[in-house]
């Protein structure tokens, strides 16, 4: 049996109002709010925020291969995916690849992890933006998901993967030529009437291809960042008897690459047992997809789930927003800018850095951080000890104002960790005014800073959600 084993999807905590566009800009930009990343954000340590949740709903499950897909990535000829690779210490032995540039990349490589032999983790994540004032900047939205795939031989199945289908076809109907940061898109009307045709052909083609019929879906769930043909299609297609599941647009907006994912993972975390859920995506052609939840997935309780990431937003004002994607130029930190990383360095402390471990000395529980150095000092042994999932506790903090930061000011805490272990860290996603001594805190990916086109990935700690219990993974 082969399908999914794992899943998980990351919504940042920042929601901009499309009121609050309409109201600066005098334009009418809709009403409810999208996701925003943060300042410190990019499509990788999203990606790696969804895969930690993947990987958590599937303890001692370890992926074949990990495939990162996005439309706008940290890197160019870099993989970005190696980046992931290392902050959820996977084995080398374990391939990691980029499969990006195009918002279809994603389930592409999701039908080819599922008809494969092998396990594969696959991650995607975007962030939509457009010119200010653009429906794409009210109708986008940040975020990430992933989807582990497997048999029974890599751990429960919990949907099944029955089977898909596909149809392609050369039409333009969105592009962005290298370089720009905007998409232009031709008449809706258009892209419409090729999404119908294609997407009721991948969806008749799919439904015999898992041997079910149209009523047999409980399910379905249709991504696609052409929101018209979504609503035409999901009127056309389900039967009397189909839950067509929301598209989350009116609170998230559309995450592009990391749509069809999210809701996925949206339907099974509420999914009933032996119901059949149908995934149709929508992009430069149409691609069908059928699972049948197991009750593994639907007697499972699960933290971070969207429905609760999709509560906690907090919002930002447009101007930082705007200010955040570099679109509204702001006096910048009157501090020298950052250095670049050091290559050499870097590679060096690959598990510190990227993996967040510590040490411990042999038979002992002390923690030591960052971690001890073997060879550095010959008398020095050390164990690894990590600690990307290990939440801490705030005993004391300082706000600085004065240091370099894209968005200040800072707050810095000197964090405890259960179990041992204390290090001064950068937290995040909070404002000054709510950090306390006490307050509980989460490890979460993130950039530090960026120099001459080379992101500095670190570790910062965030305070744990509202609805997030002690004992919630």
């Amino acid at each position: 049996m082969k399908g999914i084993i794992g899943h998980g999807a990351y919504l940042p905590r920042w929601r901009l109002e499309r009121g609050s566009i309409g109201a600066t800009l005098g334009t009418g930009a809709g009403k409810g709010r999208r996701s925003v990343a943060s300042y410190d954000e990019d499509t990788t340590t999203m990606a790696v925020e969804a895969a930690r949740l993947a990987l958590r709903s599937a303890p001692g499950a370890s992926p074949s291969s990990l495939w990162f897909s996005t439309t706008t990535p940290a890197y160019l000829d870099k993989t970005n995916a190696t980046t992931i690779h290392a902050a959820l210490r996977l084995d080398r032995h374990v391939l990691a690849a980029d499969a990006g540039g195009a918002v279809r990349s994603g389930v592409a490589v999701l039908r080819s992890a599922l008809e494969g032999s092998s396990s594969a983790l696959v991650v995607a994540a975007d962030i939509r933006g457009g010119l200010a004032g653009g429906p794409d900047e009210s109708a986008g939205g940040d975020g990430a998901a992933a989807l582990f795939v497997g048999s029974e031989n890599d751990g429960p199945v919990v949907a099944e993967y029955l089977g898909s289908a596909g149809a392609t076809e050369e039409f333009l109907d969105r592009w962005r030529a290298p370089g720009d940061t905007a998409s232009k898109v031709w008449e809706e009307r258009y892209g419409e009437g090729r999404y119908l045709e294609l997407g009721q052909s991948a969806w008749k083609d799919g439904l015999k291809a898992a041997g079910i019929a149209p009523e047999e879906v409980a399910d379905l769930v249709i991504a696609s960042l052409h929101g018209r043909a979504v609503r035409a299609l999901s009127r056309g297609l389900a039967a009397s008897t189909t839950n067509v599941v929301p598209t989350l647009d009116g609170h998230i907006g559309c995450t592009g690459a990391a749509h069809p994912f999210l809701l996925l993972s949206s339907a099974l975390e509420n999914a009933t047992a032996g119901a059949v859920i149908a995934l149709l995506s929508l992009a430069d052609g149409a691609d069908a997809f059928f699972f049948r939840v197991n009750a593994a997935e639907s007697s499972t309780p699960r933290a971070r789930t969207v429905a609760s990431q999709e509560a906690q937003g907090r919002v930002v004002p447009y101007g930082k927003y705007l200010a955040w994607r570099n679109q509204l130029r702001v006096e910048p930190p009157r501090r020298p800018d950052p250095a670049r990383v050091s290559a050499p360095a870097a590679g060096r402390s690959a598990d510190w850095k990227f993996g967040f471990v510590g040490s411990r000395a042999p038979g002992s529980s002390e923690v030591r951080l960052p971690p001890a150095v073997p060879g550095a000092d010959p008398g020095v042994m050390a164990d690894p000890a990590p600690m990307a999932e290990v939440r801490g506790t705030v005993v004391t903090f300082t706000v600085d104002r004065l240091a370099y930061s894209p968005s200040p000011p800072i707050v810095f805490a000197v964090v405890d960790f259960d179990g041992g272990g204390r290090l001064p860290i950068e937290l995040t996603d909070v404002a000054p005014d709510e950090v306390s001594i006490g307050t509980r805190v989460e490890m979460t990916f993130r950039r530090l800073s960026e120099a001459d086109g080379i992101v500095n990935y670190f570790w910062k700690a965030r305070p744990l959600a509202a609805d997030v219990n002690e004992g919630d993974a």
